[in-house]
């Protein structure tokens, strides 16, 4: 239960822009997507955090489904993810610090998700995707940004998962990995992007939880497809 990005088709989903880059995820939410960090083994140091529904799982990838829910997002264009991703986070962080209408602090939830292209000419920078999902107290009603709004809905995503650091390198092999594994079973995903997530804080060392999302198409395949046996 849980949600994130306006990918799925059929969901309603908008884009306002206003002056500056910050960005509202504004989605139909439904109860229970957001919950306490003690339901996950990896989300351990906010309060709450993004909850899901496993539909199957592999040796290779699992997948999940994400109801609705609200995040508060910017844009930012670097050559690399990670200089990408460090502009945009002081930007989210600025909001949830209270530059909002409302001028609230906003408790931090996990995860941090990065919207990645996956189609990019090596010598252009990229633009990257940041988001903060907004606790539960403020999904019904959530501060409205002093810049922008969008939409983000329902999906099915596999998932792989990795420890260590967030990096462009990690996930690059681990986005790779993972398409492979979804190309040999001919899984229906969307190629176009793929989400790099966090767990932890920057000051975490150790038993460090990241995970490659790639949206399904379709209806998840868990298993290798089965042909029909050969008339002999």
């Amino acid at each position: 239960m849980g949600c994130v990005t306006s990918l799925t088709p059929g969901c309603l989903h908008f884009r306002v822009y206003l002056p500056g880059l910050l960005v509202l995820m504004l989605m139909v939410t439904a109860k229970g997507s957001i919950g306490p960090s003690n339901n996950s083994s990896f989300c351990t140091e906010s309060k709450e955090c993004l909850l899901f529904d496993v539909v199957c799982k592999t040796g290779e990838y699992e997948v999940r489904h994400y109801d609705p829910s609200r995040w508060v997002s910017t844009d930012a264009e670097a050559y690399f993810m990670g200089v990408g991703a460090a502009m945009a986070f002081r930007r989210l962080f600025k909001y949830i610090s209270g530059a909002n209408e409302e001028a609230v602090n906003i408790d931090m939830t996990a995860p941090v998700l990065v919207k990645i292209p996956e189609e990019r000419n090596m010598w252009e920078p990229a633009v990257y995707t940041l988001s903060f999902l907004l606790p539960s107290e403020y999904q019904e009603n959530p501060p409205k940004p002093t810049t922008e709004k969008e939409n983000m809905p329902e999906m099915n995503v596999y998932v792989r998962s990795y420890g260590g650091w967030m990096l462009s390198l990690t996930s690059r092999l681990h986005s790779h990995l993972l398409t492979r594994a979804l190309d040999r079973v001919r899984a229906s995903y969307n190629s176009s992007y793929h989400y790099c997530l966090g767990y932890d804080s920057p000051m975490k060392l150790l038993d460090r939880h990241n995970e490659i999302w790639y949206v399904a198409e379709g209806e998840p395949v868990c298993s290798v497809p089965q042909h029909p046996a050969s008339a002999s």
